[in-house]
């Protein structure tokens, strides 16, 4: 233990840790279920990502420049959308792809820009020890959020096609066709970052509650940072999928105000 009461971990209580992945393993082995590969291939994976990750922040911590910390931004984010494209079940056009890039980067642009220097009042503005494990955490959830949304959306508009047809028939404008789906793909997003909100600090403490905790820091300020930290995740979460869901709805319909006739790859009439 460290003077401020942190433990400061042997290698070989880090290896130590490791246990739990081979027990993971005996158990899928025992069940019959052909997960070992997966099991060994993420465990190193997230070894090798997370110590390639501990260096570079060592480094950019001690630089303390601007372009350090926009370019880890940037690559946060890019990576982020990317991951959305490989996670959505169905294909995505170029027009809906487009909106998912432009709602993750404005939805968190401006929470990050408002957290940072209205809440936190971090100076300078680009502190890396800061900004960059906030930027982390917002676009992470935001990624998630908006994964959800992006499916609901699609899948909401295919299974419901002939509702919203038959609601344009009737004289329902696109928006308010699909104004049921679009609530719907806006909940299914929120809905893991609400339940986060209900269970946290009774069913789970929080990772970055936590390591502050194990780091040394007293309790107290952990929760408000924590606080903090979650009110930033849900205005992110939100805002990012609020944009996507309000622009993403149109990309289903041409500019006849028709639904397309391909919903899956959105292909033109």
């Amino acid at each position: 233990m460290n003077g401020v009461g942190s433990i400061d971990l042997q290698l070989w209580q880090l290896a130590a840790a490791y246990i739990f992945i081979l027990l993971l393993i005996v158990i899928v082995r025992i069940k019959g279920i052909e997960r070992e590969k997966e099991i060994l291939i993420s465990s190193i994976r997230m070894t090798i990502q997370l110590v390639l990750v501990g260096y570079i922040l060592a480094y950019v911590f001690d630089q303390r420049h601007p372009f350090y910390t926009i370019i880890i931004i940037a690559i946060m984010l890019i990576f982020a959308i990317y991951n959305i494209f490989k996670r959505t079940k169905s294909p995505l056009s170029v027009e809906i792809k487009r909106i998912i890039a432009l709602s993750m980067a404005a939805g968190i642009l401006a929470s990050l820009t408002y957290f940072i220097l209205v809440v936190l009042q971090v100076f300078p503005w680009y502190e890396p020890r800061y900004v960059i494990p906030i930027a982390g955490m917002i676009i992470g959830n935001a990624m998630t959020g908006i994964s959800l949304g992006v499916n609901t959306l699609l899948e909401g508009m295919t299974s419901n096609k002939h509702l919203v047809e038959s609601a344009l028939m009737l004289g329902a404008t696109p928006k308010a066709a699909s104004k049921q789906i679009v609530n719907q793909a806006f909940d299914a997003a929120m809905l893991p970052t609400i339940n986060s909100m209900v269970g946290m600090g009774i069913v789970f403490l929080p990772g970055m509650m936590t390591g502050q905790i194990l780091g040394g820091a007293s309790p107290i300020v952990a929760i408000e940072y924590q606080i903090a930290v979650m009110l930033g995740i849900v205005g992110s979460v939100s805002l990012t999928v609020l944009v996507f869901v309000q622009f993403g709805y149109k990309t289903f319909f041409n500019s006849r105000s028709q639904m397309k006739i391909s919903i899956g790859n959105h292909k033109r009439n």
